[in-house]
């Protein structure tokens, strides 16, 4: 995925303004706004109802990430 998301969102394009943060902070917010930055996942009989080849991903885009925080909501019954 890294490859395919440098190769639609390179570095250090001419057409980016956003330059007070790195080569590579205007890159990361074009590629989160590909991958989408929150997910809904249903729950059924208290475990996370995903499929076969499903699985849940974590994508950092920056070179040199800060840390981060995971905020998870349960909603229902």
């Amino acid at each position: 995925m890294e490859t395919i998301f440098n190769r639609l969102v390179p570095e250090n394009r001419p057409e980016y303004e956003h330059t007070l943060e790195g080569a590579d902070d205007m890159p990361a917010h074009a590629k989160s706004t590909l991958s989408g930055v929150s997910i809904t996942i249903p729950i059924t009989e208290g475990r996370l109802n995903l499929g076969t080849w499903q699985g849940i991903y974590f994508c950092e885009y920056r070179n040199y990430g800060g840390s981060r925080e995971f905020v998870v909501t349960i909603i229902g019954e």
